[in-house]
């Protein structure tokens, strides 16, 4: 009987500790994707980019596919 109690508790912290492990690194997840948005914006004001620079560095990134790119480079040239 006193093992089944033992294995109980045992079983109890480890299920905390998961818990508790899985919200520690959704926090720090949560923080570092914040930073990294601050610091691309803040990269865009410093250097001062054109749209369209910032739409190559995206193409060149993998984010967009070359269709879409284009038709944006169009637009944006047009305006």
């Amino acid at each position: 009987m006193m093992s089944m109690m033992g294995g109980g508790m045992m079983l109890t912290m480890v299920l905390w500790i998961l818990i508790v492990g899985f919200i520690i690194y959704g926090i720090i997840r949560f923080l570092m994707k914040q930073n990294t948005k601050k610091e691309n914006t803040s990269l865009i004001e410093k250097r001062g980019d054109s749209s369209v620079d910032v739409l190559r560095e995206r193409f060149a990134r993998g984010e967009i596919e070359k269709q879409e790119f284009e038709d944006r480079k169009e637009i944006l040239q047009n305006k």
